[in-house]
């Protein structure tokens, strides 16, 4: 069977290319979900598509007849960080890792969830109440000597590029964000693991438990910085609204409330980030997102 990339993990790839490593990890697709396929012993029912943005993944059954997902992740996703996670939480808020030890680098084996259904099914409210409490569930302590990424490391890579935009419009939303940056990292708050990427359609139906999330790119840091993602999500419905920029403050207010995190500090982080993923998306031509989540940043 031919394992090949759905267009949409290739056209994720290729707004954000990763040079020779991301190129080799494509022409060597194909054999390498052979090689695990066979070393697993594992039964490929199908590709999933659309699938995600930063890696390939199989529908699987295991040996036993119990039901799995192979994920292939490329080396800029940073695979081996999202295996330390999904090991540190042990099925706790997040999906289960399975044969860790047999699995080689940058294959995850992971328990099957419902991959079509996830908390953004639900009506706002429950959806908003649901995810929250299961990213709750993935703020725990780091693990002795870990060596995840920090959230002051992942943003002044984030900030570098902002800085470089030369788009005059977009100036002031940039300095604002990275005075924002500068005042929540001089005075931060105990560090946890945080998921990284966290958001509604991160979080999928599952059998022993409600909801898990799937996908981390872990970081350690404050919570608000993981919750901030959250606060934008349905962003093309907050725009659409007329009450939006209202809509959002209280969304601000509640999640900081319900997860006892200051609220000055959820708002800094929502800006940082929403006008980061909006110069990101000036960046590579996506300029109908970039409006969006500018517009959104300029609410906070």
């Amino acid at each position: 069977m031919a394992f090949e990339p759905p267009p949409r993990l290739l056209r994720a790839l290729g707004e954000t290319p990763g040079g020779a490593d991301t190129d080799d990890w494509l022409r060597g697709l194909p054999d390498r979900a052979d090689e695990a396929v066979a070393g697993l012993g594992l039964t490929v029912e199908r590709v999933q598509v659309p699938g995600g943005r930063s890696s390939l993944v199989l529908l699987v059954r295991r040996a036993d007849g119990t039901p799995a997902v192979l994920k292939l992740v490329p080396p800029r996703s940073r695979p081996a960080g999202e295996r330390a996670a999904l090991a540190h939480w042990g099925g706790l808020g997040a999906v289960r890792l399975l044969d860790a030890d047999a699995v080689p680098d940058g294959v995850l084996l992971l328990e099957r969830l419902q991959r079509d259904v996830s908390v953004r099914s639900l009506p706002e409210a429950k959806s908003m109440l649901e995810a929250a409490g299961t990213l709750r569930r993935l703020w725990v302590a780091p693990p002795a000597g870990h060596r995840f990424e920090t959230v002051a490391e992942r943003t002044e890579r984030q900030a570098e590029a902002m800085r470089a935009c030369a788009d005059p419009d977009v100036t002031p939303l940039v300095d604002a964000a990275l005075a924002a940056r500068a005042e929540l990292l001089a005075d931060a708050p105990e560090e946890r693991l945080l998921h990284g990427t966290f958001r509604q359609s991160k979080v999928l139906a599952a059998e022993r438990v409600p909801w898990l999330a799937v996908g981390p790119d872990p970081v350690v840091g404050e919570c608000a910085f993981d919750l901030a993602r959250l606060v934008r999500d349905r962003v093309e419905d907050l725009i659409a609204t007329p009450s939006g920029a209202a809509v959002t403050r209280r969304r601000v207010k509640r999640l900081a409330e319900s997860l006892d995190v200051e609220q000055e500090r959820l708002r800094g982080w929502t800006l940082f980030r929403a006008v980061e993923s909006g110069v990101r998306a000036l960046r590579v031509g996506r300029d109908q997102d970039a409006e969006l989540l500018l517009e959104f940043a300029g609410w906070l």
